[in-house]
């Protein structure tokens, strides 16, 4: 597997370069970028390995709430070069489970490009894993099924309907939990929006939802789900739902 690395950082800076160089020749394809989110945004096929180089902490904070954003949505390995005071105020703003590796400064790149090659070997192993995305405007639950989720799979998270349908022109999934009820757009009109698309069609939906009635069942029974779950049921069954699945699939592949 190709060893990428998004460097962010200055890019006339001595360090940024040096650390560029030894990566390098360690093996890894680096790409750099500034910490401009519009530039970062037009990379195109970027690696889920971040390695950024903290220079003007107040100038980036910017950028670093479009990392958090990004971290939660799209699952991001992201390491970090700085002063002590620095990585803090960066880990304050940004999901601290996200941060793979810190690097105080002033670092030795050759001890730096050793670890990475730990990090890129996690994140490699980490990307193995199914990629299940999870919709519901919650917030907290949101939060809560990717907790329950991540160690044994890729999570990523969207808030909307909408958003759900925007991931997924991107992205390519194995499993989506759909809330039921959503505002502006509900989950059986998401379900309905994926079926009547040729990209999206097959896609496996479970609806995740506090809906038991018969009724909210039957409606979407002809959207042919994989299964209806409710939001009430212990995580472990939860789990062992999705497991099941996924051992389901694996038999059909093999038969």
């Amino acid at each position: 597997m190709e060893r990428k690395i998004l460097l962010i950082g200055g890019g006339k800076s001595f360090m940024v370069t040096s650390i560029a160089k030894e990566l390098k020749e360690e093996g890894f394809d680096v790409i750099q970028s500034s910490y401009d989110v519009t530039e970062i945004e037009h990379i195109e096929n970027k690696p889920s390995v971040y390695l950024i180089y903290v220079d003007d902490i107040d100038e980036m904070m910017e950028f670093f709430v479009y990392l958090r954003d990004q971290a939660v949505e799209s699952d991001l390995s992201v390491s970090l070069i700085g002063s002590h005071d620095e990585i803090e105020k960066i880990c304050n703003t940004t999901t601290r489970d996200k941060i793979a590796a810190v690097f105080e400064r002033p670092v030795n790149v050759k001890e730096l490009a050793r670890e990475m090659h730990r990090v890129v070997e996690k994140e490699e192993i980490r990307l193995q894993k199914k990629r299940i995305l999870v919709v519901d405007d919650d917030g907290t639950m949101l939060r809560t099924i990717k907790s329950w989720l991540s160690e044994k799979y890729q999570v990523f998270m969207v808030n909307s309907g909408m958003a759900a349908i925007t991931f997924l022109a991107k992205n390519q999934v194995d499993l989506i939990l759909l809330d039921y009820e959503m505002p502006v757009t509900t989950g059986p009109q998401v379900l309905k929006m994926l079926r009547s698309e040729p990209s999206t069609s097959e896609l496996p939906v479970m609806f995740l939802t506090v809906k038991s009635d018969k009724e909210s069942v039957m409606q979407v029974i002809d959207l042919k789900p994989e299964k209806y779950l409710l939001k009430t049921m212990p995580p472990a069954d939860l789990i062992a739902n999705i497991d099941e699945f996924f051992e389901k699939q694996k038999i059909k592949k093999y038969n």
